[in-house]
């Protein structure tokens, strides 16, 4: 299962290395990462039909994860990818707007990443 994360946060790369260390090594899982909205965007274009699920932060300067989802959406409305909406921020607005664009599934910051190994599990 391919996987994008996107997060202005440049040590998620690591982290997710770390936690997913096994998965990668078995080649269950591969992961690459966009620091913007807009790096995300231009990594689509290229290899869209690849990725399997993008996990996105929300709150992110420039393109937040909110107007990335809406591109995403209204580019591809019918197709995949499995869109994970990743917050520091608990807020119903935030929310509804993710809902509103399409988000499959919602994560809050700090990642429980015990959670979202499950949610992953799930999908492969």
């Amino acid at each position: 299962m391919k996987i994008l994360v996107v997060d202005d946060e440049h040590d998620i790369k690591t982290l997710f290395e770390q936690r997913f260390r096994r998965e990668i090594r078995n080649g269950e899982l591969i992961f690459d990462f966009a620091h913007s909205g807009e790096e995300a965007l231009t990594y689509l274009e290229d290899h869209f039909s690849e990725i399997v699920l993008i996990l996105s932060d929300i709150n992110m300067p420039g393109m937040s994860g909110i107007e990335l989802l809406k591109r995403i959406r209204t580019a591809r409305p019918s197709a995949p990818p499995t869109v994970m909406m990743i917050t520091a921020y608990n807020d119903d607005e935030n929310f509804n707007q993710a809902k509103k664009y399409g988000a499959d599934d919602f994560l809050t910051k700090p990642i429980d990443f015990a959670n979202l190994k499950q949610k992953l599990t799930h999908s492969l």
